[in-house]
Order: structure tokens, then C-alpha cells, then sequence
């Protein structure tokens, strides 16, 4: 397969949409008077999917990793207002190009605002990525922009979308974290996003720890993948992660309701930036699979000091990470995860004998090949109050991408009370059934700790075509409870 031939859709995006059917979900800066289309020619509102990625028409062209038309990643994935956020963008042919900075929310209907436009910026080609053992990183780019972030901008998650002269896009996420008491501390993903990144989608050199390529320009498996990954480097495809849709769906539900958030990043959880004790309740919106030592126990020690945890989606904290500096030193900018290779321990949470059920209440089950309703267990709870959900109805859909459950030879964590809020069937890869369990549980602390079991939780509180209003009454109960206190 030549380099020319590799496209989005048939490597990592591809690889993982049994996984995530929701994916990067709606991008509000290509909403328009543009239409776009799916497969059946059934016109998609404002949503980056698999036509547009193949290069459909409507809108700026998606930039790809072959041609690299315009590509770039931040310095650090979160700053606080006051700081310098620096950006290393690459563009092909060289020319100057625009960066817009995007701020995400409800913003009525919207699902963003625009906060600043910068100055055209020159733009030149930046050297080919370093590789080293399947180890692929960019810090050898040039400084092309830096964004000094004003004391007044509001803390948050933001995208910054470049364009060139000639109309190809690109984006650069990142957050704005502030050190202000709010009720509740967003917690995005970046170390998640950053395992599944298989930058540079080129055929060659790209690797993630999914995948790589051969010399053929076929994609491996886990087995051959990097066991060490680079955030200095740009997201594969359009610049965004696999999997942000999640947390962004979450965002513009949460803020059209006024919920008091402030917002972090997962590394900054890791590397002790912020005192989740401070907060009411943390919230792990979107797919959270990879986690460090530290996050792990700072987590457990904001529950037992009486913050809440909501985790809304499924396979969370299922395979445990280390972080390193860069070879300049700049810390927390390589990720490591042996998976079942090489010689130490095991790098699953539930074979070094801390399951994640013990802080989860459920663990990682498997996949959901096929949608399957969500099944209501214990209507009676005050989570389904006033959602109009009985006992044994199906939510449509709402068990999809991957599945917990109990496990009931493993250890519950130390629980005042405990709840299983559905208890839905699906069928494997293999056709057999499984089922799928939402969880609840009072820690002695007085804490809940909140895990939905599936991915399609955050998708169905703001997704065009997802929505479910039952869920969404189920999380207000839910973060309402934890706000007060009660």
C-alpha cells in the first residue's frame, strides 16, 4: 500500500470504532451553511464523520498525516490564565495560516464560541519526527506561535483550529486550569487520548500503543506497537483525539445547566497540580483507560477525604502508566505502558492486584460490538426520580463502545451502602451474552462514587441524535446530590 493510498478511516480511526461509536462527535466550527453527508446520503449536522474524514465535500479540507498540509501540538496540554501556552505547527507548502482559538460549551446551542483570532502566521515545513523504538516524537519542531493566555479568560477546554491560506484545517486541544474553589473538577483525559494516537498516520513511521505500521505499510497489532508514546507531537488526522467527543458532549450539558466546574487534565492530576480534596466531586467524563500510580492514589485519598467521583464512562483505569521526562528534561512528556511485554510486572491494575473495582465498584468487561439497550435495576433509587424510568425499561442504545459490571469474586471497596443501578444484556464479539451494570456506592467518607458501565453516558447528555432525557435527569439527581452535599 503506498504512502498516497493511506487514509484516516483505515488505521487508527478505523481500528477503533467498535470501541468508541461516538468518537470526536460534533465540531460546532464547521457548522455553516455547508451539509454534510453519511454513507445513505442522509445529510449529518456539524459533525467531523467518516465522509468528511475521507475527504468529502463541505467545509475546509481535514489535514492528514501523508501530505502533513498543517499539523502542530501545544507545549502542555493545560495552562492557567496568566501563562504562555507555545505551539509547534508544521505546514505543507509553506504558508502563512490562522489560528483561532475556540472555547467549548453550551453557548446556546452553539457547542462553542470563538474567543480570539490571532495574526496570520508564517508557516514553514518543520523537520521529519525523531523515531526510536516505535517511539515517535516532534520535539525538534520550532516554536511557531505563543499564546499568552489573558488573567480574564474563563477556565475551560479549548481548541485551537488552524487554517491555511489555501483552506486546510487542523486543531491543537488544550486546557485552561485554574486554581479557584468550584463545586466540581473536570478531569480530561490526555493521558487516554495520547495512547491512542497513532501519529503520524503516514503507512510508516506512526505508532501508538495499538498500533504501528510494517514496511509494507500494513498496521500491526498490539504486539508490535510503541510501549512508549510522545505528547510532543500532534494528534493523528485532524488534530483532535479519538475519543473527545465524550468529554466535549459532557462540557456543553454541564455548563448549559450552571454546574460550578473548574477544570484540569489528567497529567495534572498525576503530577500533583491540583487538590482534588478541595472540590465536591471529580468528574471523569469521557474514555479514561490509562492511569499513573499517582492518579490513582490521589483519587482514593480525595474519596476517603469525602469528595465525590463520577466516572461516565466505561473501562476506566484498566491499564497503569508511568510518566518520564523528555530527553531536554521537560517533565511528564513521554507515556509508557509495557502491556503484557517485556520483563516487571504486569501492567493491568487487576493483575498487580489493585483491581479497579476497589475504587470503581465495577471493572472492564469487554466490548459492545452492537448497541443494546440500557436496562433500569432499582427504579426506586433517588438517581431515577422524577426520569420517568421504571423497573426493567430499556434505554435505547445507552450500552454501546465497552461494558463494566460487578465481578463478584473481586474485592468491593469499603462501602457504607451499595447500589446497581441497571443490569443490561448484550451480546460479544462471539455471540454470547454478557451484561452491562451501572454503579453506585456511599464510601465511609460520606462520598459517592458514581460509574456508568458504558460509553454511551456522556453521548446521550448533549450528542445530536443521542440525547436521552432520562440520562440527563439521572446525572442532574446526581451532581445535584454531590453539590449539596447530601
Amino acid at each position: 500500500m503506498g504512502a498516497a493510498q493511506i487514509r484516516r478511516w483505515e488505521s487508527g480511526a478505523l481500528a477503533h470504532a467498535v470501541s468508541d461509536p461516538f468518537g470526536q462527535g460534533p465540531l460546532p466550527w464547521l457548522r455553516g451553511s455547508e451539509q454534510y453527508f453519511d454513507d445513505t446520503g442522509q445529510v449529518v449536522p456539524w459533525y467531523a464523520d467518516e465522509t468528511y474524514a475521507r475527504g468529502g465535500t463541505g467545509g475546509p479540507r481535514s489535514a492528514d498525516d501523508v501530505r502533513r498540509q498543517i499539523k502542530g501540538f501545544a507545549s502542555s496540554g493545560a495552562v492557567a490564565p496568566g501563562e504562555a501556552i507555545d505551539f509547534h505547527v508544521t505546514v505543507n507548502p509553506p504558508q502563512e495560516f490562522s489560528l483561532d482559538i475556540y472555547r467549548i460549551g453550551h453557548y446556546a446551542g452553539e457547542g462553542a464560541s470563538k474567543i480570539i483570532t490571532s495574526p496570520r502566521v508564517s508557516g514553514i515545513v518543520q523537520p521529519a519526527p525523531l523515531t526510536a523504538d516505535r517511539t515517535v516524537s516532534c520535539h525538534n519542531w520550532w516554536q511557531s506561535s505563543r499564546l499568552q493566555v489573558p488573567d480574564y479568560w474563563p477556565i475551560g477546554a479549548y481548541v485551537a483550529v488552524l487554517t491555511t491560506l489555501d483552506g486546510y484545517r487542523s486543531h491543537i486541544p488544550f486546557t485552561v486550569r485554574d486554581s479557584h474553589p468550584a463545586d466540581l473538577l473536570l478531569l480530561l483525559p490526555d493521558i487516554t487520548w495520547q495512547a491512542y494516537n497513532l501519529y503520524p498516520e503516514d503507512g510508516h513511521t506512526g505508532a501508538s500503543l495499538y498500533h504501528a505500521w510494517d514496511e509494507e505499510g500494513r498496521l500491526l497489532g498490539e504486539e508490535d506497537a510503541a510501549t512508549t508514546v510522545s505528547f510532543e507531537r500532534p494528534y493523528a488526522g485532524a488534530g483532535l483525539p479519538l475519543h473527545v467527543g465524550h468529554a466535549y458532549d459532557f462540557i456543553r450539558w454541564a455548563e448549559r445547566y450552571g454546574y460550578d466546574l473548574a477544570y484540569a487534565d489528567a497529567r495534572d492530576l498525576h503530577a500533583g497540580r491540583v487538590d482534588p480534596t478541595r472540590y465536591r466531586g471529580l468528574i471523569f467524563p469521557g474514555h479514561d483507560e490509562y492511569w499513573s500510580v499517582p492518579m490513582r492514589r490521589t483519587v482514593e485519598q480525595a474519596r476517603d477525604h469525602g469528595t465525590s467521583l463520577v466516572f461516565l464512562s466505561a473501562n476506566t483505569m484498566y491499564w497503569q502508566v508511568e510518566l518520564s521526562p523528555s530527553p531536554s528534561g521537560e517533565p511528564d512528556r513521554l507515556l509508557s505502558c509495557r502491556k503484557r511485554r517485556g520483563p516487571g510486572r504486569p501492567a493491568l491494575w487487576r493483575e498487580v492486584d489493585r483491581p479497579e473495582q476497589q475504587l470503581l465498584g465495577i471493572q472492564y468487561a469487554g466490548r459492545v460490538p452492537e448497541p443494546h439497550p440500557l436496562v433500569v435495576r432499582n427504579a426506586d433509587h433517588w438517581l431515577w426520580e422524577a426520569t420517568g424510568a421504571g423497573e426493567g425499561d430499556e434505554l435505547p442504545g445507552l450500552v454501546a463502545g465497552e461494558a463494566d459490571r460487578y465481578f463478584p469474586r473481586t474485592a468491593l471497596p469499603e462501602h457504607e451502602s451499595r447500589i446497581l443501578l441497571a443490569h443490561s444484556p448484550y451480546r460479544d464479539s462471539e455471540g454470547a451474552t454478557r451484561f452491562q451494570e451501572t454503579s453506585l456506592y456511599r464510601a465511609p467518607s460520606g462520598a459517592l462514587v458514581f460509574a456508568s458501565g458504558t460509553f454511551a453516558w456522556s453521548p446521550a447528555l448533549d450528542r445530536p441524535g443521542h440525547v436521552d432525557p432520562r440520562i440527563q435527569r439521572a446525572t442532574a439527581n446526581l451532581l445535584d446530590r454531590i453539590c449539596k452535599r447530601d
